[in-house]
């Protein structure tokens, strides 16, 4: 219950400076939602020269990308974590955080979140339906349960493998670029990982398994049962990324010796 609290306390103490400045955030929402149209239309323009993509049709593509925005709205909106090594190592805030009686961790990403971000789920909700609605697709009472259970392991699956990424800074604390390309990988995440040679498709499934945030808990929905035990496996590899993610970050953290020169 004390985390539930702090955790509203964060997010209205954020509402409160995030509305200080409404044309700021109204220009940020606007660019983020630009953002995600610039990708759609790269779709549309790819369709546009070729009616299938190795057995995937132009709808299948556009709902898995719908599907994809989801969970990586709830990512970006709660592990925006891409500056912890300049930020909370090189320049020494963690000192701060580790002052408090809070899980650091957990601080970190209340510290850094940007509740904006979560229009790019509405973005993706509408794209998924605008697919589904074309594809026929049917709706079981199952469905929604599911899709909340595989956002929440694609969530896991990308904290997780961020998390693991900026606990590098514990053991190696110099400026590094790992990041930003971290984050173009995961974009191949929302393409079906089989139009991908077989070294990439292992990488993206059991090494930085960015496939498990879009393509494979998409195909569940679209019907293609050869992907079905892939799907399910979606919320255990985010909680094994995840749990994993979070054991490394204590283990730094005991490392951790304080920004003194």
């Amino acid at each position: 219950m004390f985390y539930i609290s702090m955790f509203f306390q964060y997010v209205a103490q954020y509402m409160k400076t995030r509305l200080e400045y409404r044309a700021d955030l109204i220009v940020e929402i606007f660019s983020d939602l630009l953002f995600q149209a610039v990708n759609l239309i790269f779709i549309l323009v790819v369709f546009d020269h070729t009616e299938f993509l190795n057995g995937w049709s132009r709808d299948e593509i556009i709902f898995i990308y719908g599907f994809f925005l989801v969970p990586y709205a709830l990512f970006s909106s709660f592990f925006n974590i891409w500056d912890f090594n300049e930020r909370y190592i090189v320049k020494g805030e963690l000192d701060r955080i580790l002052t408090r009686p809070i899980h650091s961790l957990f601080q970190i990403i209340l510290e850094r979140m940007e509740l904006e971000s979560l229009f790019g789920a509405v973005t993706g909700l509408a794209v998924m339906f605008y697919a589904g609605s074309r594809l026929g697709l049917e709706v079981s009472w199952s469905d929604p349960l599911l899709f909340v259970v595989f956002v929440l392991g694609g969530v896991l699956v990308y904290a997780g493998i961020f998390v693991m990424i900026a606990c590098i800074s514990f053991w190696a604390d110099a400026r590094t670029s790992i990041m930003p390309m971290m984050y173009n990988i995961g974009n191949y995440g929302r393409y079906p990982v089989d139009i991908y040679n077989n070294v990439i498709r292992f990488v993206l499934t059991w090494i930085l398994p960015f496939a498990f945030v879009g393509v494979y808990p998409a195909a569940y929905f679209l019907g293609r049962d050869e992907w079905y035990g892939y799907s399910f496996l979606t919320p255990v590899i985010g909680l094994v990324f995840f749990s994993l993610s979070v054991f490394i970050w204590n283990e730094g953290v005991k490392r951790y010796r304080g920004a003194g020169n």
